[in-house]
C-alpha cells in the first residue's frame, strides 16, 4: 500500500488550485508515514487548516475510523488563496500510482 516506488499524479483541477510544493509535501507525508508503519487504509484524505504562517501551513491527513487523524506542517512561502475554501483531498493508492484528486464532499463551483 502506497509503494515509494509507484509514479506520483496530481488531478488538473487540483494542480490548477494548489501549489506543487504543497502537494508533492502531502506525498512525501505519505511516504514517511507509510515507511513508519502508519497507514491503515487506503484512500486517505487531508484537509487545511485556515490558520498558517508566513513561512507554514497546517494540513491534517485522516484516515476515517481506523486510526486518529494527524496534524502536520508544511513549508511553504507563497501564495496561500487556496487555504480558506474547506477543500478536501483524497489520495487513492492505485495500482501504478499515488493520485491525488479532490474530494467529492467540495463543492468545486467556484473552480
Amino acid at each position: 500500500m502506497y509503494e515509494a516506488t509507484k509514479r506520483r499524479h496530481v488531478s488538473d483541477q487540483v494542480a490548477a488550485v494548489f501549489p506543487e510544493e504543497v502537494t508533492n509535501q502531502l506525498f512525501d507525508v505519505i511516504n514517511l508515514m507509510n515507511k513508519s508503519k502508519q497507514l491503515v487504509t487506503a484512500p486517505v484524505a487531508f484537509a487545511f487548516s485556515d490558520d498558517h504562517t508566513d513561512t507554514e501551513l497546517y494540513a491534517m491527513l485522516i484516515q476515517g475510523n481506523l486510526a486518529p487523524a494527524q496534524e502536520f506542517p508544511l513549508t511553504y512561502e507563497g501564495d496561500k488563496d487556496f487555504l480558506g475554501h474547506g477543500y478536501i483531498l483524497i489520495a487513492k493508492d492505485n495500482p501504478k500510482a499515488i493520485y491525488i484528486d479532490f474530494s467529492k464532499a467540495n463543492d468545486l463551483s467556484e473552480l
